[in-house]
């Protein structure tokens, strides 16, 4: 064994090194290896340019001309860009017999409503899961995780006779109320809140604080990240949903289902598609880079510790 000296509350001392703690310290070392940090760097970018790749096309193929759009073999990088297919879009939806303005308030209260419900009913949810001992509390939640096996195909048709047995089909709630009883919400912020410790409740319940400003002053700041994160993934599922099974009057559909219609129309819109395709992928993205910080705190975190 070699001599090693270590800190201490009264100075460095001198102490044998054990068999683990060298073997240990040479693991570390090689571990970090100038080498091997430039393999990982080097697979790292290429991973990362093989999942950029179609951002990229997506963006080039916005700003293609038509000969460039129709060229075979279709090439990644523009060589003239133009902006005639989002100028092209925008005249088309300005002729429609709905103005586009209605397309825009419809989208916004969609999903406004939706987000804002979703997230609000699944914290109110979770809270007594995770923070109340009741019976049934085990079952309740396995019939939350049992529902996330099941895929929006199978879901569909019961959904569509829930819908109309409440008259509620041909509206905007169509869309907004079942987007509130989605369980990842749940399941999350249950996980979520079983991390914030049961003394920070008690302390508070024990100062005077009810359920619900417990619930709200000392909850939902502190899953913060969760709610966040919750909405993002809603935003997404819900920008995508155009509505098509529930709203059949024009005067309500998003505006998804009216770019899709207009991308639908030939090969002489195969550039406003691409337009279309740039504008629906852009907003997600811009929605997620704004709250990227949040998601990746309720990745990576391993929740308050008592």
């Amino acid at each position: 064994m070699r001599l090693i000296k270590v800190k201490s509350s009264d100075g460095p001392i001198v102490v044998k090194e054990t068999f683990f703690q060298r073997h240990f310290r040479k693991e570390k070392k090689l571990n970090r290896s100038r080498a091997g940090n430039t393999l990982l760097f080097v697979f790292m970018a290429l991973c990362g340019v093989f999942m950029a790749m179609p951002l990229v096309m997506m963006v080039n193929n916005a700003i293609k001309p038509l000969d460039e759009i129709f060229q075979f073999p279709p090439r990644i990088f523009v060589r003239n860009p133009t902006f005639e297919n989002f100028t092209d879009l925008f005249v088309s939806m300005s002729e429609t017999w709905v103005p586009f303005s209605r397309y825009v308030f419809n989208t916004v209260f969609i999903m406004g409503f939706s987000v804002t419900g979703h997230v609000l009913i699944a914290s109110m949810a979770a809270y007594p899961l995770a923070k109340h001992k009741f019976p049934g509390k085990k079952l309740l939640f396995t019939l939350v995780i049992l529902s996330l096996m099941f895929t929006w195909q199978v879901t569909q048709v019961p959904n569509y006779v829930i819908v109309s047995y409440l008259g509620i089909n041909n509206t905007y709630w169509a869309l907004i109320i079942p987007a509130w009883g989605y369980g990842l919400g749940l399941y999350l912020m249950k996980q979520f809140m079983e991390q914030i410790p049961d003394s920070l409740v008690e302390s508070a319940r024990i100062d005077g604080a009810g359920e619900v400003r417990t619930f709200w002053t000392i909850i939902m700041p502190n899953v913060k990240p969760a709610w966040l994160t919750l909405a993002i993934f809603q935003f997404q599922t819900m920008w995508a949903n155009t509505g098509y099974t529930f709203i059949r009057s024009e005067e309500l559909k998003p505006l998804q289902a009216a770019m899709n219609q207009i991308a639908a129309g030939g090969a002489q819109r195969t550039g406003q598609a691409m337009a279309v395709i740039f504008i629906l992928a852009a907003i997600p993205i811009t929605f997620f880079l704004i709250c990227q910080s949040s998601i990746l705190e309720t990745m990576t975190t391993s929740g308050m510790k008592e």
